[in-house]
This record gives C-alpha cells, structure tokens and sequence, in this order.
C-alpha cells in the first residue's frame, strides 16, 4: 500500500500519542508504587477475573502473571477466589484498598485530559469514532 502524506502524518501522530501515553502511564504507575504491569492488571479488575484472562489481556505467559499477582496479594491489592461454577479456576478480585489505588491511578493519567477538554463535546466524540473504526 503506497502511503500518502495525511496518512504519514497520522502515523507520526499516533507514535507519539502513545509516547506521550506511555511516559504518563509509567510515570502514574510510579506514583502508586506500582510497576506498569501491575497498575495494568490492577485497572483491568473491574470485575472478577480469571488468571488465563489477565494473561491474555496482558499479552503474557500465566507463569509471568502469578508472580504479578504474587506480589499484588502480598500487598493487600488483590485476591484469589476459587470460581463458583469451578473451583478449579482461580478468579482474581481486587480488595477495597485494590480499587482505591486503581481509581488513583486512573485519576492521575492527566496527559490526554487537557487536550481533551480543548475539543467540543462533538469533536470528541467523531474522535472516540473513528479511533474505534480504526481498532476494531
């Protein structure tokens, strides 16, 4: 596919879209004595969630994800649940003080607020559109 100009300059502006997004993710995981992939797992908890689930949300081994959520329970953030319907599986449950300092977290991710806040409530939404024309 032959890459035109407007769509060159797109690329260029999502590459540092998620430069911006990283270094603010990063610097938000830090904030709460978190390492990025441990304020990942903490935000995708808004429900109950099995491990092999994290793994694949995360893009990760299962062994890779039990020592996250090794040192996630250690901290109190966190708990494993046998599953309802099969005690076999292990569901993961973020604790009262797990959700409290995910909701830090999320609050503390400032670098798209501004700019965001900049555009009509309009522009936001042909925005949110088409970014997920472009994801899905």
């Amino acid at each position: 596919m032959t890459e035109d100009k407007v769509t060159g300059e797109v690329i260029a502006l999502l590459a540092r879209i998620v430069e911006r997004f990283t270094k603010d993710y990063e610097s938000a995981a830090g904030a709460q004595d978190l390492t990025t992939v441990q304020a990942k797992v903490l935000a995708a908890l808004a429900e109950p969630m099995p491990m092999h689930r994290i793994a694949e949300k995360l893009g990760s081994e299962r062994s890779n994800v039990t020592g996250i959520i090794d040192r996630l329970e250690a901290r109190g953030l966190v708990e494993r649940h046998a599953d309802t319907r099969d005690r076999r599986i292990k569901n993961i449950v973020a604790t009262e003080t797990g959700r409290e300092l995910a909701g830090n977290f999320r609050r503390s991710l400032s670098f798209a607020a501004e700019p965001l806040a900049a555009l009509t409530p309009g522009d936001r939404v042909k925005l949110r559109d088409l970014l997920e024309r472009m994801v899905d």
